[in-house]
């Protein structure tokens, strides 16, 4: 078997407006299709879906592509390595690379179960975990169809038991993105929180806390957007509310940096959407600064990549929660990936993934039942993009 093309393909082609998007946040699923002399084709994602980088994912998927044709997709690792070692910028990592090596890895694993008929999970050791339990990412945007700022703590309160009502028994909040006017980062979240500032974030809590009770998983994401010092004031006020852990709490590339706030902060720390490869991931795992790492499958070097990060994660008891911010395949590479580790901790289900138009990208649309997934179990991923969205996407296909 050898592959013949690549399709790069860019969904949503004219800009996402504020109806695909998660608080107004431009969206645009990167997709990738590789095709075979057999007839077989694998589907993967680009984990730049957002953020102001989807020409570049789009770009670096075209230029990955053409280092391929020819080869034998069952070879995923041979190819892997050629992306990493023979690129020249492979090896140096960055975002733009490995999402794009991620996107190329995950659609030759849809191709290698596809050929022999199996799900993916089961070719990553088959069920560890025959459930997963799920929880409602950045309930900050609200939590449905349509996403909205909160500010005041009712609001957070309320999004809250929408989740609950949903059958989720945790939630995902970032309680100082927005400020009093609603506008993300409208205030300095760096060097000392003002009083009144420090004050709303925790009410947003006290008020999820209160309206879920005391059984509910409440998880404080903060998206980078505090560093040390400002994490540490908020980490320390938000202890009497028993949060599940602490995701981001500063820039993700200085594991010390961790490690201070750990020491500082009796809250279990979580990172790593924008760790790249068991290289990037490397330093945080030596000196047990996290305890939950949040690999991207689709930026940390696709499902070969992600399954050694997270067997590397299991030797320092660290457990791991895949990070999914994209579109539909995504989202089932991750199940595999999480069906089969034995440090599975939980799934996250993005508010992203609740958007009509991200759902319709896809042939299937996998849901929780009270709270928990399942993988898919047709042969491959069990995800592909429909025709429908293909034609209505920007596509370059390298030969």
């Amino acid at each position: 078997m050898k592959i013949t093309s690549v399709n790069i393909i860019k969904t949503f082609p004219a800009a996402a407006t504020a109806n695909t998007a998660v608080g107004g946040v431009p969206w645009c699923p990167i997709c990738v299709k590789i095709n075979t002399d057999e007839g077989i084709c694998g589907f993967g994602e680009i984990g730049l879906a957002y953020g102001n980088a989807q020409t570049a994912g789009f770009g670096m998927g075209i230029d990955l592509a053409k280092c391929i044709i020819g080869m034998d997709p069952m070879n995923s690792e041979a190819i892997w390595n050629k992306l990493h070692r023979m690129t020249f910028w492979g090896m140096g990592g960055g975002g733009a690379v490995f999402a794009g090596m991620s996107g190329i890895d995950i659609a030759l694993w849809d191709i290698k179960g596809k050929v022999l008929n199996a799900p993916v999970y089961k070719l990553l050791g088959g069920k560890t975990n025959t459930k997963l339990r799920a929880y409602a990412s950045q309930i900050q945007f609200d939590w449905g169809k349509e996403s909205h700022s909160l500010v005041n703590p009712e609001e957070y309160a309320e999004a809250a038991r929408k989740a609950m009502a949903d059958g989720f028994t945790a939630v995902k909040v970032d309680p100082i993105g927005f400020d009093l006017n609603g506008q993300w980062m409208g205030w300095s979240s760096y060097g000392v929180l003002e009083n009144k500032q420090l004050q709303i974030a925790v009410d947003r809590v006290a008020a999820i806390r209160k309206a879920g009770g005391p059984d509910l998983d409440i998880i404080i994401e903060l998206h980078a957007l505090t560093d040390t010092n400002t994490s540490v004031q908020l980490g320390r006020a938000l202890e009497p509310y028993n949060c599940f852990y602490y995701e981001e709490p500063t820039q993700p590339l200085n594991s010390a940096l961790f490690k201070e706030i750990s020491y500082k902060v009796k809250i279990p720390l979580a990172t790593g959407e924008r760790i790249y490869s068991r290289w990037g991931y490397r330093p945080f795992f030596e000196d047990r600064s996290i305890g939950i790492i949040q690999p991207d499958l689709c930026n940390v070097g696709g499902i070969t990549e992600g399954k050694k990060v997270c067997d590397m994660a299991h030797v320092y008891d660290i457990g791991v929660q895949i990070h999914i911010c994209g579109g539909p395949i995504s989202t089932a590479a991750a199940l595999h990936v999480e069906t089969a580790i034995p440090n599975f901790v939980i799934h996250e289900l993005h508010a992203s993934a609740l958007i009509g138009e991200n759902i319709n990208l896809c042939k299937y649309n996998y849901v929780a039942k009270d709270g928990y997934f399942t993988a898919p179990e047709l042969p491959g991923l069990g995800q592909e993009l429909t025709d429908e969205a293909i034609k209505a996407s920007e596509v370059i296909t390298v030969k």
